[in-house]
């Protein structure tokens, strides 16, 4: 039976793994190797050894509703993108809430967690942690979940680029960036075109003489203001377009994704087009970078060939000379190093995990990682959809399944994964977002049955069906009901209205025309929802409609 589970991490996913915890009976002790919590959203003016680290003006592009926890809705008046101060005030407000401070051991580093001699009969870990002034320390707990996230240690590929050594400016990983305060009048070169390479170009080329970015592959590009000014995941993360998503092809929507970005603004014309698809890679979220394209500041430019002093050679045999600084931002290499390799198991470029959790060839299911996984989504709610799991499974009240059927899982997922999606050493992994959370949200036994509220509370149904995938959904019903859930989904668009409304206007009624339209949609929607279960599932109408007895006055 567990009872004692060490957390490694008070970031996000670690914040969420003690509250599962406690809500399941379970101490939790979380040890942080920091000063404060937060993770990778504690701002440091200096870099820290084997801590992830973001850069002063570091605005999340996840809107608010959609990276909250489940049970714990932001602020009403906090911006839809917020700052990263405004999201560690919201982990303070978490943690506060549900008491979860007093379990942090701050300034305390895992230096190793091992399986006790007695393992086979017991499960337990021995954990040794070590403080700041050296002195370690042995503990024995009945579980380990691992919470220390993957943006920790900086892939600096100089062997890639012939003549660095020669470089006569600075060069640095953006691991390292804060701000652009040293790029005052510089030109300066961007390697690597993500969302930090993104984000660093943008911010630079207001102060710099110059700036390039170089890529080798290029990337979509997405505006996080989408129609109507709505937060673009708000917009286009529901279960109807998920729905959709299962019924037709992926080629169409790649066709009808990249046709709609690229009448924003053309790829091809803007240097951006990539060798990939819009849905085999997550895409760039920045709003800026196509402006600062349009007006010279940024300037695209392919794959660094060479460095000569301080000239840049591409592999197109164009040269930018008198170079001033360099920036990386080539991605992160990712590891466990407190934990014995023999409890990992590699499938593919990444370490194979049971749904991205468990390992899969442990005797007893006593170890988790938690916020390893990589979607087109905000951590914390696919975090905490695995902590709410891994307590589950901690407990007893869930069961996984045998190492050899778990074993087979991870292969499949591996081949599913470099199927559907463009992945490397150093993006190993990815997963639909909807579609994961959807996945141990079936595990937990508190997935939304569109059916259900179909005929027990359409005005419910119509706003899980329509609206954004908010995690309050899987508050419903099931373990970790909250009475809440059903008030924040009809509220959520309320919440993202609050920090907007600056300014007294009147609000114009929604037509006829329209709500007719909305109408007729929904009823199809609810069709092709039914033909869909029917279809995959074909005793659950029938069970379903059984179940349904006519109410009496």
């Amino acid at each position: 039976m567990v009872h004692r589970v060490a957390v490694i991490g008070a970031g996000p996913s670690g914040l969420t793994a003690m509250k599962a915890c406690l809500d399941e009976g379970m101490v939790p002790t979380c040890f942080e190797s920091s000063d404060d919590m937060g993770g990778l959203w504690k701002f440091k003016e200096v870099s820290e050894p084997n801590r992830a680290s973001i850069y002063r003006s570091l605005t999340i592009n996840i809107s608010k509703e959609m990276m909250c926890y489940s049970d714990f809705p932001i602020p009403a008046d906090y911006p839809n993108y917020m700052h990263h101060s405004k999201i560690l005030k919201y982990f303070r407000m978490y943690a506060e809430h549900f008491k979860l401070l007093q379990h942090i051991h701050f300034q305390k580093s895992v230096k190793s967690v091992r399986q006790r001699s007695d393992f086979s009969r017991t499960g337990q870990w021995e954990v040794v942690t070590e403080d700041r002034g050296g002195q370690e320390q042995s503990h024995i707990f009945d579980a380990v979940i691992c919470c220390s996230g993957h943006y920790t240690y900086p892939n600096m590929p100089l062997k890639d680029f012939p003549g660095i050594e020669s470089f006569e400016g600075k060069y640095l990983h953006s691991w390292d960036y804060k701000g652009p305060e040293d790029m005052y009048g510089k030109r300066v070169v961007v390697i690597g075109i993500g969302n930090s390479g993104g984000d660093i170009a943008v911010e630079s080329s207001r102060v710099a003489k110059q700036v390039y970015a170089s890529t080798r592959t290029g990337a979509w590009v997405i505006r996080q203001v989408s129609d109507d000014g709505v937060p673009v995941d708000m917009k286009y993360n529901t279960r109807f377009v998920h729905i959709l998503f299962q019924l037709f092809p992926m080629n169409f929507f790649n066709w009808f994704g990249e046709k709609k970005l690229n009448a924003m603004y053309d790829h091809t014309m803007y240097a951006l087009k990539p060798k990939h698809r819009l849905f085999s890679q997550i895409p760039i979220i920045n709003d800026d970078l196509p402006f600062k394209i349009l007006s010279g500041s940024v300037i695209i430019k392919p794959n660094v060939k060479e460095i000569r002093g301080s000239s840049v050679v591409f592999d197109d045999g164009s040269i930018v000379e008198k170079v001033d600084t360099i920036v990386f931002a080539t991605g992160y290499d990712y590891g466990f190093p407190f934990l014995p390799s023999s409890v990992m198991y590699n499938s593919g470029h990444r370490v194979g995990l049971y749904k991205h959790v468990f390992p899969p060839n442990m005797e007893h299911p006593t170890l988790a990682v938690v916020g390893f996984i990589h979607g087109l989504g905000a951590i914390m709610p696919q975090a905490e959809m695995q902590a709410r799991w891994v307590a589950q499974v901690f407990k007893g009240d869930k069961k996984l399944p045998s190492n050899q059927v778990m074993i087979k899982s991870v292969e499949k997922d591996t081949k599913n994964m470099e199927k559907s999606y463009n992945l490397s050493r150093r993006s190993p992994l990815q997963v639909d977002f909807v579609s994961y959370l959807d996945d141990i949200a079936g595990e937990l036994g508190v997935r939304p049955s569109l059916l259900w509220l179909f005929f027990t509370d359409y005005p419910l149904f119509k706003r899980v069906l329509w609206g954004p995938v908010t995690v309050y959904q899987y508050r419903l019903t099931g373990p970790g009901k909250w009475d809440g859930a059903r008030r924040a989904i009809f509220t959520q668009f309320d919440r993202m209205y609050q920090p907007l409304k600056t300014r007294k206007l009147k609000e114009p009624e929604a037509s006829i025309t329209s709500r007719l339209l909305k109408l007729s949609l929904t009823v199809m929607a609810g069709g092709a929802a039914v033909y869909y279960v029917h279809v995959h599932y074909p005793t659950t109408i029938s069970t379903l409609l059984s179940k349904l007895s006519p109410l009496t006055i």
